[in-house]
């Protein structure tokens, strides 16, 4: 490669020694990048002055000392003003005669890159020629030869600015070819558009940012490129930025159901906004992130709220529950062992009540898994068909989701099976049919509905439905099943929504963020530290079965005996373990071997335990499967 360079460099010199014309090119620092043989003979420079590198200051020093510019009273003084020139130089077409009578066409341009290249060209001959006509001719005037002289160099002049047009041509012309590549590139949609909202300028990411849109939008207004919806809620921003107002907003498309980040900043020129600079992302799965991260926040602060009245007011109920059994066995009349049998119940009933507050606001740890929908709904449908009434019946189907997909399906389930038990309290006493779909919206969600052919939602319960202790039942209902529903679907980052079905009845929609299962770790060899035999047993049936060798330890001090064992590709050990050490004590010692460590516990996720080990590893609640060890795993 560097003989090839140097080769490259010898042949790109001599075609410059070829030219009949003087030719320089100093770089940025004014530093002489190249020079021709042509440049060091016009003006009988030193070989140190024509070597690449040579100070464009020491060049001028020395053409200024020989007298190549005249007369120069103060040399220092004319050196700084020629150098000044150089560092702000601008193109340019001189012609002057030297000290030797020769008179040469100096034509300089500016490069891109920096510095500038000057080429010279002896021109004394046409001088000569043009002075001879002037002494000889009889027929010309005075003016005619003036005439002819500016206009000759008009033309040099010409020529040497359609250079510099062209060059700077070819420049743009480059510079918007590698802008238009790097907009291509970003995953987002970049535009402009002018003050009749029409794009003048749109990279071909709009389809992808929002899919149905069309790619080819230069020349579109707003209006016709993007769908009603979407635009009756951008105009309002839009209009705001063609005054001068920069604006920052998310919108959902419609058709697609994304979520999509807009940006507007003004262009302004001279004070008057010419243009809106438009900026769209897709921000779907933060948007997920978020809800999700938000109603775990929400889940902690109502549990902050509720455990303590929880608690105190289970006690009570404990208490209570305690009269209750002791006047139950005293002599009382009648209406009083009634009264007494009425306290149980609405004390029994108040504990149930309780659990559900503490399920609704407490933590609650999601397990999402790889999830076949046609069995799980299979499974749903046998569960929650167990408890309706003859006359009323649970169809399900599964459009266009064959592919296993990532949720939780123990919450999944709960979530369907209340929803299943509230249509069959709305047909009762029937008869009516429930019917249970799941489907791929888009690729980006899963919409699971359920609906019934009862009398519908009112207008009440599709206001507030989702609200904790709502309820149309009376007595029989507690308020807290479809709001348990929500909690859990916004946990996962979806959300719900109550409305009319089709054909008359109810329908309850969840969306889950669609999510395809990692693929399962490679084989390889796992160290199991757990001192439970039969679940040590278990979980080596589960890897071995996925194709794993398993290496057993039943304590710490067993296992750090087997870390040295070649081949360990992960060690899943117990967080509590019945000696000395701790599952983080072995986790830190594999860590400083570079092996991958999982932890698994049956520990909350407030425990102080639970809370050091997953800030430093993946911890995996019992019990788990093979593909959430996979998913927990880097």
């Amino acid at each position: 490669m560097t003989d090839r360079k140097a080769t490259t460099t010898r042949l790109t010199q001599a075609g410059l020694n070829l030219i009949g014309q003087a030719l320089s090119i100093y770089d940025a620092d004014l530093r002489l990048a190249v020079c021709n043989r042509m440049f060091a003979t016009m003006f009988d420079l030193p070989e140190e002055l024509t070597r690449p590198g040579a100070d464009f200051a020491d060049t001028i020093r020395f053409l200024l000392e020989r007298g190549e510019y005249g007369p120069t009273p103060d040399l220092e003084a004319m050196l700084a003003e020629r150098i000044a020139q150089a560092r702000a130089f601008e193109p340019h077409y001189m012609e002057r005669a030297r000290p030797n009578g020769q008179v040469i066409a100096v034509e300089g341009s500016p490069l891109p890159q920096g510095g500038w290249v000057t080429v010279y060209t002896d021109i004394t001959a046409a001088r000569a020629q043009e002075r001879l006509l002037r002494a000889r001719s009889e027929v010309l005037s005075d003016q005619l030869i003036t005439r002819h002289e500016e206009l000759a160099q008009a033309n040099r002049q010409l020529a040497a600015t359609n250079a510099a047009l062209t060059e700077a041509r070819r420049e743009a012309t480059e510079m918007a070819a590698r802008i238009q590549l790097t907009t291509e590139m970003l995953p987002a949609h970049i535009a402009r558009l002018d003050r009749d909202r029409r794009y003048t300028f749109s990279n071909r990411r709009l389809g992808a940012v929002m899919p149905g849109s069309r790619s080819d939008i230069i020349g579109l207004r707003m209006d016709e490129a993007l769908c009603p919806s979407t635009y009756a809620t951008v105009e309002p921003h839009l209009t705001r930025a063609l005054s001068g107002e920069a604006s920052v907003f998310e919108v959902t498309h419609a058709p697609s159901s994304r979520r999509i980040r807009i940006s507007f900043t003004p262009d302004v020129e001279d004070d008057t906004v010419t243009g809106v600079y438009a900026l769209s992302v897709d921000i779907t799965e933060e948007a997920q992130a978020r809800a999700a991260l938000s109603q775990a926040a929400g889940r902690q602060v109502a549990a902050q709220l509720t455990s303590g009245m929880a608690h105190d007011f289970a006690n009570l109920l404990t208490v209570i529950l305690g009269l209750k059994d002791k006047l139950s066995h005293m002599d009382l009349p009648p209406a009083a062992q009634q009264s007494v049998a009425a306290i149980g119940v609405a004390a029994t009933r108040g504990g149930v009540l309780t659990r559900q507050i503490a399920g609704l606001s407490g933590p609650r740890d999601l397990r999402p898994r790889a999830t076949d929908l046609h069995a799980f709904l299979a499974e749903v449908a046998v569960l929650g068909g167990a408890s309706l009434p003859d006359g009323v019946t649970l169809d399900w189907s599964v459009i266009g989701l064959d592919a296993p997909v990532l949720l939780d399906p123990e919450a999944l389930r709960d979530a369907a099976l209340n929803l299943i038990l509230n249509a069959r309290d709305a047909i009762a006493p029937g008869p009516g049919t429930i019917t249970l779909t799941a489907r791929a919206l888009r690729d980006i969600w899963i919409e699971v509905t359920v609906t019934d052919t009862g009398p519908g939602f009112s207008p009440q319960a599709l206001d507030q439905g989702l609200q904790p202790f709502f309820t149309e039942k009376g007595e029989d209902g507690t308020g807290l099943g479809l709001s348990m529903v929500y909690d859990v679907v916004k946990l996962a980052g979806g959300h719900t929504r109550l409305g009319a079905a089709p054909g008359g009845g109810a329908q309850v929609t969840l969306r889950l963020p669609l999510r395809h299962p990692p693929a399962g770790p490679a084989p390889m060899v796992v160290l199991l530290v757990e001192d439970a035999p039969h679940i040590r047993e278990a979980v080596r049936d589960q890897l071995v079965a996925a194709g794993h060798s398993v290496l057993e330890a039943a304590t710490v001090d067993e296992a750090l005996g087997l870390l040295d064992i070649d081949g360990i590709g992960l060690v899943l050990s117990d967080i509590m373990l019945k000696s000395r050490d701790t599952g983080l004590d072995l986790a830190r010692a594999a860590r400083a071997r570079g092996l991958a460590t999982a932890l698994m516990t049956s520990l909350p996720v407030d425990a102080p335990l639970y809370r050091e080990a997953a800030a430093g590893w993946p911890v995996l609640r019992k019990p788990f499967s093979i593909d959430q060890l996979a998913a927990a795993l880097p």
